[in-house]
Parts: C-alpha cells; sequence; structure tokens
C-alpha cells in the first residue's frame, strides 16, 4: 500500500517539530482515502506565499525549503523539511493567507489533507480528526517556540 510508505516517515522522522500523531497503521489506511497524493517536480512550489489554501501536507519523499519573500535580508530562508515532515498545517486552522513559499528541493512525493475533506473526516471519524489537530496543533507550537525564540520579544 502506498500509505505505508507515508506512515514510515512520518514514524521515523527525527526532528523537533515532528508530526507525532498517536495513530496505528489500521488508523493510518482509514485517514488514507482523505488524501490525495501529488508527485512534484523538483523547484516546484507546493505552497506559494499570500495565497488561501486549508490544506495540511505530509512530505513522504524528498526534501522541500520553506522561505519567505519580502523580508530584510538575509531573513528569507525558514527551515527545509525532510521526508515524514509536515507543512501547511496552519492551513486547518484558519482561513488565512500562507505566510511562506514551499518548494521542493528534489522530486517530492506529497499526500494532501484539504479542508473539506478534513471536516468530512470529522463527521465520520471524530476520533481520529481530533488526534490529527492535536498533533497539527504541536508542530505548530512547536514551530511557533522556535521562531520567537530566534527573535527579540514584542515591547
Amino acid at each position: 500500500m502506498e500509505i505505508d510508505e507515508l506512515v514510515k516517515a512520518v514514524q521515523t522522522l527525527n526532528a523537533d517539530d515532528a508530526f507525532r500523531a498517536r495513530l496505528t497503521l489500521d488508523n493510518w489506511r482509514t485517514i488514507a482515502p482523505y488524501l490525495a497524493r501529488y508527485e512534484i517536480r523538483a523547484g516546484d512550489l507546493l505552497i506559494k506565499q499570500g495565497d488561501a489554501d486549508r490544506s495540511m501536507y505530509f512530505l513522504a519523499q524528498g526534501s522541500m525549503q520553506i522561505f519567505m519573500t519580502g523580508g530584510p535580508p538575509g531573513s528569507s530562508k525558514v527551515a527545509i523539511l525532510r521526508a515524514g515532515a509536515v507543512v501547511g498545517e496552519p492551513g486547518l486552522f484558519g482561513d488565512t493567507p500562507r505566510m511562506a513559499n514551499v518548494e521542493a528541493m528534489t522530486p517530492c512525493v506529497v499526500w494532501a489533507l484539504r479542508g473539506p475533506r478534513m471536516e468530512e473526516l470529522a463527521q465520520r471519524s471524530p476520533a481520529l480528526a481530533l488526534e490529527l489537530l492535536r498533533a497539527a496543533g504541536a508542530v505548530m507550537a512547536t514551530r511557533m517556540r522556535a521562531t520567537l525564540s530566534k527573535q527579540a520579544p514584542i515591547t
């Protein structure tokens, strides 16, 4: 099954901001029909800064870079993501513009969880949807803490 590759990548990623959902392989197989698989070429944008999109993406293969445009010099590079990472998770929580660009550095395979499909999952399997949101929220919180620790406090 294709979803097994994604699950292995997610479960083996060793990063502070790893997606640590408490899901079994059977849970992932229940979630799989709500995901859409895409192959992305190196150099292609997955997410464009400023666009509105209610999707979160799971990176199954490859690496991606996150960067911003329009900021002060030297502030454009944000992060590099490896297989197993999630990106775009704020999109599940609100209709807000994307904060950064996400570009494939290598050929990538991503699985998208779009807002409407998440809402469907919440209707049919509320416990699984809640666990996905909990884990996505934890990723956001970790990334926010890391970002805030690099900047001067707001006064």
